[in-house]
This record gives C-alpha cells, structure tokens and sequence, in this order.
C-alpha cells in the first residue's frame, strides 16, 4: 500500500517537473521569436499617433536680411517680417556685421536679434562711424569715431508675407527703435537737439511666389540725422517727420535675390543738408544659416562732403 502511492506520488512529481520544463521551453521559443521580430522591425518605422515632425523653417531670404540698425529686412529698411529661422512653434535668432564704405566716411555695424514664434522680434546693434579724413578738416581728429548704440523691438501685427498667396493683404508689422549716440557735445555743436531718440515704423511686406517678387513699404516716423550718427532734431527742425522707405526684390532661385531700396530721410540741421539715400543689392543665401549681401549704396551729402557712394557688405548667420 505504501509502495503504491509512493510510486503514483513520483509518477505525478515527474509528470508535473516535464509540464513545467516544457512551459519553460515554450515561454523561451516565444521570447526568442519576439525578440527576433523586433530586431528585424524597422527602427524608425513612424505611427500615426506619433506627432508631426517641427517645420524645417521659413524659405531661404524670405525673411529677409539684417538692416543697418539691427532689424530684420533690406539693407536701409526693415520689412514686416520676423527675423531668424523660426516659425510660429519655434524661436530663431541671426547675428550680422556690416561694413559700408563710402569714400570719405566708413560705417561698421554689427548686432544680433531673436524671433520669438514668428511674431516678435528683439534686436540689438552699435554702429561705429569713422570720419577719416574729414575728422581733419573740422577740427576733431584724423578718424575720429562716433558710435550709436541701438534697441529694437518689432511686433507682427496681420498677415503671412509668404503663406497667404491666396490674399492680397501683406503682412503687417509696427516697431521701434531705440537709439543712444556717445558724442553729446559734438551733436550740440553742430545744432543738434538731442544725443538720443527713438524712431517709430510701420513696415508692409508682401512675397508674390508666382512672379518671385517682394515688395515692402515702411513709414518711418524720426528726428534722426544721418540714422542719428548727427543725433536728433535740429536747429530747422526738432519734431517727428514722416519718412518712406521702400524695397523691391526678385528672387532669382531660392539661394540669390537681386533688388533696391529709397530711404527718405529728414533735413533737420542748418549746417548741412541731408539727401535721401539708395542701393542696389545682391543677396546670396548658400542655405538657411549663412546670407552674404553685397549693395551699391548712395547715401548723398554727409556734412561736408557731397555724393557719399561706395559699397556695402553684410554676412548674418543664423538658426
């Protein structure tokens, strides 16, 4: 009797020790086979619940260049657009050096600027103005400097200057910007009202991807002389003006633009006149962190000396 059920209990142990082995043999070919199938799986293979991947950016030169107070736009006049990469889920920025040569004057500025989601724009820049020659003849110095320092801020008010083709109306945008010179005393001399002013634009830009044509239109209101390089105000006069200021550009591929711009600027100073200033430019975009431009510029009398033209370079990198 107890031989009997000692066997039928070893019966029963073996039977269930061969279950469970083959429970574990079957658990580990299903885990193996898995982990085969994911290993052949494509890695990167997409779902349709992952989300959409971010938007590359905007279209080469489409946001324009670096102005030379520090704005987003042509070479003398900003446009509505916001400047950097960025779209409106993302936040892009730009730095710039420009130089202009003018034959008896020499500019150099250079700044930075950030775009916050395709509607804000924040922007700094310090120009450095060298009088050379002419520093001699009035009495100041050979090469004597004049620096400004500027602070703008640009907000997106209407419209998309290259996603709305279907609609006439541009985009629209207001700014300001800020200006601080360092030579108070020469500006009072030469009857000049104030060392430091703002001035106040709204800028019109519209992309016409059919005829690959920009237009933009800025009215600028401002007491500057010479872009406040000869401060603000004056002896003729020492209020805010109207001034206008147009660009044109044509887009030859997607890398090179050829265009011009007019800047009107006001006649405040007795001592001088002040003409209107012009270019005409080449931009160059090799891809959308590099543009280089190269333009002829006339920028008119400057004090002492007429017809003030020569060339203009500027090379921004971005994100």
């Amino acid at each position: 009797m107890t031989s009997a059920c000692h066997a039928e209990r070893t019966h029963r142990l073996t039977a269930l020790s061969l279950a469970c082995a083959s429970l574990l043999l079957l658990g580990s070919g299903v885990a193996s086979a898995q982990d085969a199938a994911a290993l052949d799986a494509p890695a990167d293979e997409p779902s349709l619940q992952d989300p959409p991947p971010a938007p590359s950016g905007k279209l080469l030169l489409t946001g324009g260049v670096t102005q030379v107070e520090g704005a987003a736009g042509g070479g003398l006049a900003p446009w509505a657009v916001i400047g950097g990469q960025g779209t409106r889920d993302q936040i892009g920025g730009s730095a710039y050096y420009t130089r202009v040569d003018v034959g008896d004057y020499a500019l150099d500025s250079y700044g930075a600027l950030v775009g916050l989601h395709d509607r804000v724009e924040i922007s700094v820049a310090r120009q450095a103005f060298d009088t050379r020659a002419v520093g001699t003849a009035l009495g100041l110095g050979q090469g004597y400097v004049i620096r400004q320092d500027i602070v703008g801020v640009k907000v997106k008010l209407a419209g998309d200057a290259v996603l709305e083709q279907d609609r006439w109306m541009p985009q629209l945008a207001i700014g300001l910007q800020h200006k601080r010179n360092n030579r108070g005393a020469l500006l009072s001399a030469i009857g000049a009202k104030d060392d430091s002013g703002t001035d106040v634009y709204l800028s019109a830009t519209k992309l016409y991807l059919d005829q690959s044509l920009l237009l933009n239109t800025t009215l600028r209101f401002t007491k500057a002389n010479q872009f406040g390089i000869l401060g603000f105000g004056g002896d003729r006069n020492d209020s805010y003006k109207p001034q206008l200021e147009g660009s044109a550009a044509f887009l030859l591929n997607r890398h090179v633009a050829v265009g011009a711009e007019f800047r009107s600027k006001p006649n405040n100073l007795g001592i001088a006149r002040e003409d209107n200033a012009w270019d005409a430019f080449v931009a160059w975009a090799p891809n959308k962190h590099v543009s280089l431009t190269v333009a002829y510029v006339d920028l008119g009398n400057i004090v002492i000396r007429d017809n003030q033209r020569g060339w203009y370079a500027s090379l921004q990198v971005g994100f």
